[in-house]
Order: C-alpha cells, then structure tokens, then sequence
C-alpha cells in the first residue's frame, strides 16, 4: 500500500497506471493534512534537509553512492529518539510490528481520490462538462 499526498509528483497518469499494473493499493491523505503520513513527512524533511538541499549531484552514479551513505547513516549509525535512542536496524531487530493496528486502517485514514484516473482513449461523458 503507498499512501501520499495528492502532489503532481503522484498523481500522474503514469505511477497511477503502474499501480493499477502492479496491484498496489494507492490512498491519498486528506488536502492539507500532511500529519496523516507523518512518518514520510519526517522522513522527506531530513533527506530533502541533510542531503538534497547540500549536495550538487554531477552524475546519477553519484547520486545513488550518495544517498546510499546517507540511508546507511540513518538506518544503521544514527539514534532515534521516537525508537527508544536506538537505530532503525536495533529498532527493527526487537520490534514486532503491530500488524493488527496495521490492518485495522488498511482502507486508510483518508477520503478516496477526487476524480477517477483517466484512461487513454476512453471518454467518460457523463462527468464531462457541456458548452452552450
């Protein structure tokens, strides 16, 4: 399941398309309400802090070596405070995740999409708006 706000990044026809493809549930988090997915939220900030906004990639080679030291920093060397002061990796290795509360918000905590994807070549004529 991807949850995720309703950004162009991620609602293009494409990754909605791929998902369909791929099964992958997708749910959107209400506009506005970033805290509905605030695990990513911190997440995106630090990356987007300590590492995109700091570095001048010169090549794609680069930037995967890069963010592969920085993924390896932050799951293996650095503690965090919400995991007990401990790393993701010794968070990961005693923690049972809590599969029932998981399941319990499978359909997800946010309304369902605005409008349906649309299909190439496929014309949806009742939701279409009528001239004069």
């Amino acid at each position: 399941m991807v949850v995720s706000d309703n950004g162009s990044e991620l609602t293009s026809n494409a990754i909605l398309t791929w998902a369909d493809q791929s099964r992958v549930a997708w749910h959107y988090i209400a506009p506005g309400k970033p805290m509905q997915n605030a695990f990513i939220e911190s997440f995106n900030g630090r990356l987007r802090d300590e590492l995109l906004n700091e570095t001048l990639f010169t090549s794609l080679a680069q930037a995967r070596v890069t963010l592969g030291c920085w993924r390896a920093d932050y799951s293996e060397t650095r503690p965090h405070s919400q995991l007990g002061w401990k790393t993701p990796s010794e968070f990961a290795v005693t923690c049972h995740p809590r599969r029932e509360l998981a399941l319990r918000y499978a359909e997800g905590s946010a309304p369902a999409r605005a409008a349906a994807t649309a299909q190439p070549g496929k014309s949806k004529s009742r939701g279409e708006l009528r001239t004069g």
